[in-house]
Order: structure tokens, then sequence, then C-alpha cells
């Protein structure tokens, strides 16, 4: 853990060294002759995970960062690989396409989904290549779009999923791939740090992993929610000012940058999971937000979820005496399944990590609730504790903050925004509508520039938005470059008008990554 104020971090070492005195006297003693012991429960003198792993110790079972004996692995390279095994068994996949809309019987079910249009120039007019969308429809569809879905974003308002659950709360994580120095590569190793550079009330954290595919590579990232409060703070270039930091440097120099990319990521964690099924569809994995915070894991929460949705489907569609209400199939099954799973225990065990850095102290709190309530009682406190509102809710208006002075980047460590954008692979054609909607073209200047000073020119990860000089010289406008955007849905949860709308483009188009 990185923190920049050092008493309050000596505060937690200290509780957490209490609570260990506090567990210790509170196990049952044992009274006997010491010349009765047998060897087999005399205290081991070599404790180290290397010689007793934790994965087969008991006393590890269920606390949050235990990671020892899994793999590294890039998640890119395993979907890909995934896909081949799909289609080896006859599945279809579209890469190319998008599904823009979701369509619905007349008596309210979802029907399906369509493909958006394609072959439509800048100004909305037909080319000569336009194609119309495809549309598949199907008894039961299943919705697996990653954090902020656009698909789910219509399906909550049409079937009022989220009537009975906190909002949903966001992070944005930005991450690069680098060739380091074969002399300080350390396969397998595993970092995580909490907190610096941001201020105690701004929640964030970053994660270095050694790969170990036979070159020297390392993954690392950081990650910031996306409930911060003060309009002039900037993902992008906190991240760049954490590999500044003298325990991440050193790994870096020498080294080449490869890659890089960003995306949101849910961190509502239980209590803001909406209703999971509805007639004629399912919402799977990170779509509804089945991440285990703490652990910036969601992928085995998605493939469980995924595994259940597939189970429960199947039955339903072959039962003998179904007599569908809807002509879209309601699987209700899977909402008991998921809660009845593994995957609902997990995740009820970090419900109150989140929001506990809510407090006062900002992070620092939330460590220290963490430090009791997880480490201690396991997550089975009998309260679960509210979000503070939706991200886009929380920005202070700008007289209220002071700005950020952020350093100018080296071009060894650090990087400016578009140098990076370019390594991310990310094109879009030119002439087609931009997938980056405003409800409202006048709210940019008239509320975000002269409330917020433009919030959307920092918090985007990818240089999409900049005001500019308007041509007369009286006011300034908002540029949206849409060919740069690298599909991370910052802008349509962090907009404080909820102005921008993100859509679909032309299938095909956004960040090329390769095994990001």
């Amino acid at each position: 853990m990185w923190s920049a104020n050092c008493r309050i971090s000596a505060r937690v070492h200290r509780c957490l060294h209490s609570l260990k005195t506090v567990q210790k006297e509170s196990l049952p003693s044992l009274v006997c002759d010491k010349r009765c012991v047998s060897s087999s429960s005399v205290s081991r003198i070599t404790t180290h995970y290397t010689i007793h792993p934790r994965d087969k110790d008991p006393r590890w079972e269920g606390l949050p960062m235990n990671n020892h004996g899994n793999y590294i692995v890039r998640l890119g390279h395993l979907v890909r690989w995934l896909g081949e095994q799909a289609e080896e068994l006859g599945v279809e996949l579209y890469p190319g396409y998008a599904a823009s809309e979701v369509l619905f019987h007349e008596d309210g079910s979802v029907k399906g989904i369509s493909t958006n249009d394609v072959g439509i120039h800048k100004d909305g007019s037909p080319k000569d290549s336009f194609e119309r969308g495809m549309e598949l429809h199907a008894k039961v569809t299943i919705f697996g779009e990653g954090c902020h879905g656009h698909l789910a974003k219509q399906l909550y308002k049409q079937f009022k999923l989220r009537e009975n659950c906190e909002p949903q709360t966001y992070a944005l994580g930005l991450k690069e791939i680098w060739i380091i120095d074969e002399n300080k590569w350390r396969p397998g190793r595993v970092e995580h740090s909490v907190g610096w550079p941001l201020d105690r009330h701004s929640y964030g954290g970053s994660f270095l992993y050694h790969l170990n595919e036979g070159e020297p590579l390392v993954a690392l990232g950081f990650v910031v929610g996306l409930d911060y409060q003060n309009p002039y703070l900037n993902p992008f270039k906190e991240f760049q000012r954490w590999k500044h930091h003298p325990s991440v440097a050193p790994t870096l120099e020498g080294g080449k940058r490869i890659a890089y990319g960003a995306r949101a990521l849910n961190e509502g964690g239980l209590q803001s999971i909406p209703r999971l099924s509805f007639p004629g569809g399912i919402l799977i994995g990170c779509s509804p937000g089945l991440m285990n915070v703490p652990k910036i894991k969601g992928t085995h929460t998605a493939m469980k979820s995924g595994i259940l949705a597939a189970e429960n489907i199947f039955k339903k569609l072959f039962e003998d005496n179904l007599q569908p209400v809807t002509q879209g199939l309601h699987v209700s099954e899977y909402d008991v399944d998921l809660r009845n799973s593994w995957v609902w225990k997990e995740l009820y065990s970090v419900r109150n990590i989140r929001p506990s850095c809510h407090g006062p102290f900002g992070i620092y709190g939330g460590m220290i609730y963490t430090a009791i309530f997880y480490w201690l009682f396991r997550g089975m406190e009998p309260w679960t504790l509210k979000h503070k509102g939706a991200d886009y809710t929380l920005l202070k208006p700008a007289k209220d903050c002071t700005p950020i002075e952020y350093p100018k980047p080296d071009g060894k460590i650090s990087f400016d925004l578009l140098s990076s954008v370019a390594l991310s692979g990310t094109n879009h054609n030119h002439d087609q509508p931009a997938h980056l909607t405003l409800l409202d073209d006048s709210i940019p200047v008239n509320r975000n520039l002269a409330e917020f000073d433009g919030p959307e020119q920092r918090f985007c990860p990818a240089g999409v938005y900049e005001y500019v000089p308007l041509e007369s010289g009286n006011g300034m406008r908002l540029q949206i470059n849409a060919q740069n955007c690298v599909h991370c849905k910052t802008c349509d949860i962090k907009d404080p008008s909820q102005n921008i709308n993100w859509v679909v483009p032309e299938g095909g188009g956004g960040p090329a990554y390769n095994g990001m």
C-alpha cells in the first residue's frame, strides 16, 4: 500500500496488528503437558507459502487478496481461444457486426437484436455501399455486453430492472503492456497498490503483472473510481504520474511500451445488481455488474453466470409442460440459481468494502473498515452500506475545486495522450455519423464548460473531447474526435449532464487490442 499520509498509514498498521492480536486471543486454547505433544502439532519453523501453499491452507479461504497458485493470462488471448473452441462446437460468431438495438414482440417481450446499418455518410445520407442491418431473433437472448452496455441501458428502462437496487458506480481502468529489461523480469510476480497519487477522497489503485510468456513482458495499469469529485482530475495523467513512483519506475526504465488501452469497470457490487431476467432475455457477466471489486476480478463470476444461464434456458426450452405467458420466454429460475450460487456468496462477503470508502477518512477509512469487518468477520456484518449516488451527480463545480498541476511526460516512462491512443490500434471510418451523440448540442458549453470547466476533455482517456474557440472568436464549442474513441464508455457514465449517449459505430470500428 502506498499512501500520501504516513500518519494515517501507521494507524492502519497498528489497527491491523491489534486485530491480529485479538484474533489470536479469541481462538480456543488447548491445555496439555508439553511432554505429550506429538511432533505433528509442534509449531512450524518454516511457514512460507512456497513450502506450505496457501491454497491448501483453510485459514486463507475467502480472503479478498488471496490469489496464490493461480495463473496470469492475458484475457484477450483467452477470449480468442474460447472463440475458436465455440466455433468448433458449431457456434456462429459475428465479430464484424455490432448489435445496435433490442427488438421487442408486440407483447413487450424481447424478440432479439438487430445489427446496425452500414454505409452511411457523416452527414447521415446513404452511401452506394449502404446495407441494412440484420435481425437476429431468439426465444431467449443473452446480453453479455460488458460494463455499461448500450443495449442493457434500453433494457433497464423497458423492464424497470433497476427499481430495487442501488445506482451502479464505476471506475476507469487504464492499462499498458511493456517489454522490459530481462534482468528486471520476475515471471509470475503480482504487485498491487492503493491510493497514491490520488487524494484520500478519490478511490483508486494499481496493478503490475510480470507475464510468463517467454519474453520479458509486464502488464500494468491504474484504476480510478468515477465517483471522484474534482472536475480537474485527469485519470490518464494520474496513471502516467503513478509510473514515476520509486517502486515502479525502476521496472520500466530501459523498457519499451507496446500497447495501451482503457475500459470502464463496474464497482457497485452486490447492492447495484439489477433484476437479471425478463421476458425474452437474461443479463450475464459484467453487463449487470458481477465483479468482485477488491480483487478487480470478474471473469470467473461472468463465466459462472453464463453457465447458469445456459443450464436454465436449456431446461426451460425442453420442459414438457411449457406454457409461456409471453412470446419471449421468461427464465426467472436463473435469478434464483445465481443467488444460490457461490457467485452471490462471494459478492455478498465483499459488498461493503467499496462503499466504506465514502466516509470522512476516504480510502483510509475503507481500509480500516475492511480490516475489521472483512478480515476478522469475513463480511458477515448484518448491514449493507449504500453508495453516494450515481457517479455523474458527484462532480463539484469548478469554482469550488483546485486545479491539479500534472508534470509533463518525459517520453520514457510517462507519455502524452495521442501517442498512447496510437498504440491502441483504434480505427473508425471517418465518413460515418459520430457514434458519440449529444441529446442537446447546447449543453456542453452552457453547462459543462460554464459550471465544471469542461470535464469531458479530462476524463476521456482517448482525447475524444476538446473545447476549441469558435471561428468568430467569441466563445467556445465542443469538438468530438470520434475516430479516437476506445469504447471505454466513461463519457456516457461521467458526463455531469448525462447529455452524451454512446451508440455503436459501424461494425469492426474501435480499438484493435492484441492480447490486452
